[in-house]
C-alpha cells in the first residue's frame, strides 16, 4: 500500500498518472491519497515536513518495499516516478540505452519543462506586479523546450522512444496548465500528437479525476491566505 502525499497540481498528476498505469497495467501498486492543502498551508505541518523535508508535495510513504523494511517515505516527483517504476518493472525501459534515454528526459523535465513553466505561469498569472522581461523571460523559455519536445517527438512516438514512460508521465501535466497560455499546437503538430495520445489513455482520466474529488476550489481564484502559503512567506518556518 502507497499512502501519496498529494495535491492536483502538475507535479502531483505526475503520480497519480503512473500508479493508475501501473494498477491498469496489472502491476497494482494500491495507494491511498493524502491531501496536502497547499493553499491551507499544510505542507508546513510537522508530519508532513518528517517526510518531505522540503515542504512540497507530492511525497510517498511505501508500505511495502522491495527490500521487506519498515515503511519507506519518498519526497520530491522525479523520484517519487523512478521509485515506483523500478518497484514495478514497469514504464521505464529495462535496457541500459533505453533507461538511459528515459532518465535524461525525466530529469530534463525536472530542471526544466516543470520550473520554466511554473515560473511562466507565476508572472503571468499570479505576480502582483506585471513585470514584462520576467513575462517574456519564462514565456519564451517555455515556447523553445516545447519546440524542442516536437523535435524529438517528430521521429518517436514518445520522449524515451516507442513505449510510453515516466518521462511522459512527468512532461505531460506540465505542457497545457494555464488556460491562456496553451502551446500553439498548429505549430507543434508532433507535440500535438503525443498530448492528445495521453489525454486519451483511460488512466489519464482516472488520474486527474482527483482534481474534482480533493479540492472542490480547483480553478478559481486564489484567497490572500492561499497566496501566503503558495508564494514563499511560509518558506522561513521551522
Amino acid at each position: 500500500m502507497i499512502d501519496l502525499y498529494y495535491w492536483p497540481t502538475p507535479n502531483g498528476h505526475k503520480i497519480t498518472l503512473l500508479l493508475e498505469e501501473l494498477i491498469e497495467a496489472g502491476h497494482a501498486q494500491q495507494y491511498t491519497i493524502k491531501p496536502v492543502n497547499i493553499g491551507a498551508g499544510d505542507q508546513f505541518k510537522p508530519d508532513f515536513l518528517a517526510i518531505s523535508p522540503n515542504n512540497k508535495m507530492p511525497a510517498i510513504v511505501d508500505h511495502a518495499p522491495a527490500d521487506g523494511g519498515p515503511p519507506l517515505s519518498v519526497f520530491e516527483s522525479g523520484a517519487i516516478l523512478l521509485y515506483l517504476a523500478d518497484k514495478a518493472g514497469q514504464f521505464l525501459p529495462a535496457d541500459l540505452r533505453g533507461r538511459t534515454t528515459a532518465l535524461e528526459w525525466l530529469f530534463w523535465q525536472m530542471g526544466g519543462l516543470g520550473p520554466m513553466s511554473g515560473q511562466m505561469g507565476h508572472f503571468h498569472v499570479y505576480a502582483p506586479e506585471k513585470i514584462g522581461y520576467a513575462m517574456d523571460r519564462y514565456r519564451n523559455e517555455v515556447v523553445r523546450l516545447h519546440s524542442v519536445m516536437d523535435r524529438r517527438l517528430a521521429d518517436h512516438a514518445f520522449l524515451a522512444g516507442d513505449q510510453y514512460s515516466i518521462a511522459d508521465m512527468a512532461s505531460y501535466p506540465w505542457i497545457d496548465v494555464y488556460p491562456d497560455m496553451s502551446p500553439d499546437f498548429n505549430a507543434l503538430p508532433n507535440l500535438k500528437r503525443w498530448h492528445d495520445a495521453i489525454a486519451a489513455r483511460p488512466a489519464t482520466a482516472r488520474a486527474y479525476a482527483w482534481t474534482a474529488r480533493v479540492n472542490a476550489q480547483a480553478g478559481k481564484p486564489l484567497s490572500e491566505e492561499a497566496r501566503k502559503h503558495l508564494f514563499g512567506q511560509g518558506a522561513t518556518r521551522k
